[in-house]
């Protein structure tokens, strides 16, 4: 078999694979050790008929296609390297040439991993992101555990104001006729969650437990239920429990309860270190993602069609998961919105090709700057996956193939180009914004 490359445009090739007679002859051959069985030749128990008698009674070419197929299997991956290509989906073929004495000539045309043009990725200019925490941010974290640690009272002394839970019971009418959905029975209502329509929760506050007491409101224009939309509606609610949120006093018995310190300054000390770690890790990813931008953005790369929609496909299924876990799929989730699948996918194809493109620049960089793995990396990398998925080191290492070794591999290389991109970006702080005089 030779194979030759007739044409590339972008990213797409075309190429020529041409198989000498003989082996054309030795394709068919195989074709009807492969598939006499099917065939029934008077005079012949079946699969025992000569190829000739089966070329006789079915036609010359009846092993044309099966033999294709054959050859084909056995030899594209042959031509690839010949040819030093590296395509990224399944070629469609054609036949240029075929018959018994003649070559076989099968044409291809397939995506290829294409060429990256890289322009400047190393000490791209980004903008230097602020690592600061304030008292206001330690605060917050200390009223969140507050919140955490509170407990629910019971109000007996005073009305109900904004903020209280209310434990309620109601009855709705339209035209002083109930309607579907306007009863409740101990319902616990918020005010000011606005769970309730417009003016519901409002005409609460004040009220003390044990009243009975009317409720006036207009249901919106927009209402989902159409006999409701516009209509004024009367309620009689009776209150019948009112309950607050009871805050512990953030000091040092509290520090005590809820964590590993003696004092609330020791335990500041300690919010405001894990603040500012954290803090840390999100400012350099903000950085990283700016200067990984910047580098993509300088290069130029056409982008197979290919990998945008296996990139799609992916994006579709973690959309799905998403909705599934939220109980619903992808064709229910169309249903409520009108769209069609199609119309989802093209939703996620500039998405899809502008990760695909990044990732090409990066793996591009990873090239030319011939970054490599050590066995103490590799090492590495296997044991933390091993540690993700709670397996012994030695158990997890027994279901790794060459596929799994590569990926590791990959993903390692991947990770010091990013690495080597944020390390050498230049972060520049942004100028303070000047003071208009309409401002003064």
């Amino acid at each position: 078999m030779d194979a030759k490359l007739i044409k590339q445009e972008g990213y797409v090739v075309d190429l020529e694979m041409t198989f000498t007679n003989d082996e054309f002859k030795a394709g068919i051959v195989k074709a009807y050790n492969k598939t006499k069985g099917k065939y029934t030749v008077q005079g012949f128990r079946k699969g025992k008929a000569p190829q000739v008698m089966i070329e006789r009674a079915y036609g010359e070419g009846i092993f044309y296609e099966e033999a294709i197929n054959i050859l084909y299997s056995e030899k594209y991956e042959d031509a690839v390297k010949q040819l030093d290509i590296n395509p990224v989906d399944y070629p469609s073929i054609d036949i240029k040439s075929i018959g018994k004495d003649e070559q076989l000539v099968i044409t291809a045309k397939v995506d290829v991993y294409p060429e990256v043009a890289l322009g400047e990725y190393k000490g791209v200019e980004v903008e230097k992101v602020s690592v600061r925490i304030s008292q206001k941010d330690v605060q917050e974290v200390l009223d969140k555990e507050a919140e955490k640690n509170s407990r629910m009272v019971s109000i007996e002394d005073r009305p109900a104001k904004k903020g209280d839970i209310t434990i309620i019971d109601f009855d709705g009418f339209v035209n002083d006729v109930p309607f579907e959905g306007g009863k409740g029975e101990n319902h616990e209502l918020t005010l000011g969650s606005n769970q309730f329509i417009p003016g519901f929760e409002e005409q609460i506050i004040g009220k003390n437990v044990g009243d009975k007491f009317d409720v006036n409101v207009s249901f919106p224009e927009e209402y989902h239920a159409e006999n409701l939309k516009g209509q004024k509606a009367l309620f009689v609610v009776t209150l019948h429990e009112i309950k607050t949120k009871e805050l512990p006093e953030i000091d040092d018995e509290f520090t005590k309860d809820i964590s590993e310190f003696d004092t609330l300054e020791e335990y500041k000390k300690d919010i405001k270190k894990n603040l500012t770690k954290q803090l840390k890790e999100d400012a350099k990813n903000k950085v990283t993602d700016q200067a990984i931008q910047k580098a993509t953005d300088n290069a130029k790369v056409d982008v197979p069609n290919a990998l945008v929609e296996r990139r799609v496909d992916s994006l579709m299924q973690e959309f799905g998961s998403r909705l599934q876990q939220q109980g619903m799929d992808i064709k229910k989730y169309a249903e409520l919105t009108g769209m069609t699948e199609e119309q989802f996918r093209e939703q996620y194809k500039e998405i899809g090709k502008s990760q695909v493109k990044t990732q090409l620049v990066i793996e591009a960089i990873s090239k030319k700057e011939d970054f490599l793995v050590t066995d103490e990396e590799y090492d590495a990398k296997v044991a933390e996956t091993a540690k993700t998925y709670n397996m012994e080191l030695e158990e997890f290492t027994k279901t790794l193939n060459d596929d799994y070794k590569e990926y590791f591999k990959e993903q390692i290389v991947s990770e010091k180009t990013v690495e080597y991109i944020y390390d050498n970006a230049k972060q520049v702080a942004t100028p303070a914004k000047k003071e208009s005089k309409d401002a003064k």
